[in-house]
């Protein structure tokens, strides 16, 4: 998954590619350095999890190919890096962004403080109308936890989000979390396309469309997605 940002996306190449895809989707990964943005990024994608993942410099991207309520959508999602120093570059590629999932580690009380500061720049740059999903990932680190969940959820409900505990270790609730946020995103862009075919205006009238909402963290995927391969171990 370390291929660099300039030499294109990483697609899963196993994966059946539809002839036709009526959407493609750019979302944004972001969070403190260590979270398990990259992790949560390559379970998604290509249904893998290194143990040696090193920290992502700049800006990565894989792909993945779903369908949602018939429509076959092309998710470009965006790996950026977390540390400090990153940031001025990294901070160009939110726009053109539909959707961004903001995560945090539960057993680092500091990863959960420093969301405000994420929002806050995301929403500095993003368009208005973005689908922010708070992700509170290694839920399998339950004897470390040091993130209520309680908190969490008070936390997205006071920024509009919608929110998951993911295991990127395991698999856990991964999928639900990326099909629940893709899902939002095609119902921005459905009421866009309505309104402006009814003459409306695309303001920041769609932010009350965004309320936050918690996903159960035991239950699947209730959504179609295309054929992946079986869990494999990382050769990166």
């Amino acid at each position: 998954m370390n291929e660099e940002m300039n030499g294109g996306g990483v697609g899963n190449e196993e994966e059946y590619v539809p002839e036709k895809i009526d959407y493609v989707f750019k979302v944004v990964v972001i969070g403190d350095s260590a979270v398990g943005k990259s992790q949560i990024l390559s379970r998604f994608a290509k249904n893998e999890f290194c143990l040696d993942s090193k920290s992502t410099i700049g800006v990565e991207f894989q792909t993945r190919t779903v369908t949602i309520k018939t429509k076959v959508i092309k998710a470009q999602i965006w790996d950026t890096a977390g540390q400090e120093r990153y940031r001025a570059v990294t901070s160009a590629y939110y726009r053109g962004a539909l959707g961004s999932m903001l995560v945090y580690d539960i057993s680092k009380r500091q990863s959960f403080d420093s969301l405000a500061r994420w929002v806050e720049e995301l929403r500095a740059n993003a368009d208005n109308s973005i689908v922010i999903m708070l992700v509170g990932n290694k839920a399998d680190l339950m004897d470390q936890r040091a993130v209520p969940t309680e908190d969490a959820v008070e936390f997205a409900k006071e920024q509009g989000l919608y929110f998951a505990e993911t295991s990127a270790l395991s698999g856990d609730n991964v999928d639900k979390a990326f099909f629940k946020l893709l899902e939002e995103i095609y119902g921005v862009m459905c009421k866009k396309s309505l309104e402006s075919a009814n003459g409306k205006s695309n303001g920041a009238e769609h932010l009350t469309a965004l309320k936050g909402s918690k996903i159960d963290v035991i239950a699947g995927s209730d959504f179609e997605t295309s054929e992946m391969k079986n869990l494999s171990t990382c050769s990166c």
